[in-house]
C-alpha cells in the first residue's frame, strides 16, 4: 500500500512517499508492520511499530550515493530476540533508576531490577518490546501506546505518542507527547545506533564527534549517576572540539572503566526547553555528517560497548561488533529521582509531556 499526502499547512509533501508492509510476527502471533518514508531527494527511513523503532535510514554520502546509517534487524522476530534496544523508544523511563526504586507522592515504587542492581529502559518488557498502534499522516508516521497503570511497576495510565517525519533537508524529526491520569515518572528517548560510514562498516571509533557541553553526570561502577556533575575539561569526556571517538576511549580513566567505554549523560544546560544544537558527528569514509538538535536537558553518549552480547541478528547478514554504533540519546538525566539537583522526571496528572529531537544529515563541510 503506497500513499501520498499534501500537508494541510500548505507545505509541499506531495513528493513524499509513505508505504506500509508486513514486518513479520512476534512470539504472540501478532503481526508487526514496517513503514517507509521517502522524500523527494530519495532519502528514506524505515520504521516499525515494534518498539516504535528506526530500522534503517538511507542518506546520501559525499558521492551522492545512499548509505544506510542505522543499525537494525530484518524482521520483527529478530527485534524481539535482541536486548540492545535497537533503534527503539525505551520507556516508560529510559536509562537507569538506582535499585529500581523511587518515591512519588509519599509512596515508594519498586520497579524491575534488570541491569545489575538497577532498573534500565523501562524494565523487563519496556516500550521497546511492545507493539505500538500506528497511523500515517500528511507528514509522517505516528506511533502510540497506552501503558496501563502498574505496567512494569509504574503508576498511572500513560498515553504516549511518537511522531516521525522526514523533511526535504534530510532531517529526521521525532516528536514525543504523553499524558497520564496520575502522577508518574517519564523519560523518553530514541536509541538508534548510528554508523555514518554504513551500518555494516565496522566500528565508529574513527567518527569525529563534537558535543556542545562542558559537563557530564558522574557514573558509579554500575554506570549509574551519583548526583555529581563534573567538568569535561582535562578528561577523556571532553568533546567540545571535534575529535575521533576512539582517540581517548582506551585511556586509564575511572569513568571510561565504569562505562566500559562511553556511556555517559552530558549536561546540555537546556532547562527552558529551547531547540538547540547538541552534537555534530562526521563519518570520515562517507563524508556523511549528522547534527543532533533537541529540547531535552541531557544527552547520553553510548558507544555500543555491549551490543555484541545482546543477541542481535543484523539485517544484511554479518554481525555487529563492539563499538559498531553510536547512540546520542537526548533525555533527562538518569537516576533523577534520587538527586534533587537534576531536572525533574515527574509528569503530573493531566500535564503534557512534550519534547522534540531531530537528526539532520549532510556531507562534510569541515567538521
Amino acid at each position: 500500500m503506497a500513499e501520498k499526502y499534501i500537508s494541510k499547512k500548505g507545505r509541499a509533501w506531495a513528493a513524499m512517499n509513505i508505504t506500509k508492509k508486513t514486518f513479520g510476527t512476534i512470539s504472540t502471533g501478532e503481526e508487526a508492520v514496517l513503514y517507509t518514508i521517502t522524500n523527494e531527494a530519495g532519502c528514506k527511513v524505515e520504521l516499525t511499530n515494534f518498539g516504535a523503532s528506526v530500522v534503517s535510514l538511507w542518506v546520501p554520502n559525499k558521492n551522492g550515493e545512499l548509505t544506510d546509517v542505522a543499525l537494525g534487524c530484518a524482521n520483527a522476530a529478530d527485534y524481539e530476540k535482541q536486548t540492545a534496544c535497537l533503534g527503539a523508544v525505551p520507556g516508560r523511563h529510559a536509562n537507569r533508576i538506582g535499585k529500581g526504586v523511587f518515591t512519588l507522592g509519599g509512596r515508594e515504587y519498586q520497579l524491575a531490577v534488570n541491569n545489575g542492581s538497577n532498573h534500565l529502559h523501562g524494565g523487563n518488557r519496556g516500550f521497546d518490546h511492545r507493539l505500538w498502534n500506528h497511523t500515517a499522516t500528511q507528514e509522517g508516521v505516528i506511533f502510540s501506546y497506552l501503558s496501563p497503570n502498574g505496567e512494569e511497576g509504574y503508576p498511572g495510565t500513560l498515553l504516549v505518542s511518537v511522531a516521525y517525519s522526514l523533511d526535504e533537508e534530510n532531517q529526521l524529526n521525532i516528536e514525543y507527547n504523553a499524558l497520564c491520569d496520575q502522577d508518574t515518572v517519564i523519560n523518553l528517548t530514541n536509541h538508534t545506533y548510528f554508523n555514518l560510514n554504513g551500518h555494516h562498516s565496522g566500528t565508529i571509533l574513527d567518527h569525529r564527534l563534537c558535543i556542545h557541553s562542558g559537563a557530564f553526570t558522574e557514573n558509579d561502577p554500575e554506570c549509574l549517576p551519583t548526583g555529581s556533575i563534573l567538568p569535561v575539561e582535562g578528561t577523556p569526556m571532553d568533546f567540545r572540539q571535534p575529535k575521533a571517538i576512539g582517540r581517548d576511549i582506551n585511556q586509564e580513566d575511572v569513568q571510561l572503566k565504569n562505562g566500559s567505554g562511553y556511556d555517559h549523560n552530558y549536561v546540555l544546560g537546556n532547562l527552558e526547553g529551547a531547540f538547540i544544537l547538541a552534537a555534530e558527528v562526521l563519518g570520515p569514509k562517507t563524508g556523511i555528517t549528522m547534527n543532533v538538535y533537541t529540547t531535552q536537558p541531557g544527552m547520553q553518549l553510548y558507544t555500543a560497548n555491549f551490543i555484541h552480547t545482546c543477541n542481535v541478528t543484523p539485517k544484511d547478514g554479518g554481525s555487529y561488533e563492539k563499538n559498531s554504533g553510536l547512540c546520542l540519546e537526548t533525555q533527562h538525566y538518569p537516576n533523577a529521582m534520587a538527586h534533587t539537583n537534576f531536572p525533574r522526571v515527574v509528569l503530573r496528572a493531566g500535564e503534557l509531556y512534550h519534547h522534540i529531537t531531530a537528526y539532520g544529515f549532510g556531507v562534510e563541510k569541515g567538521l
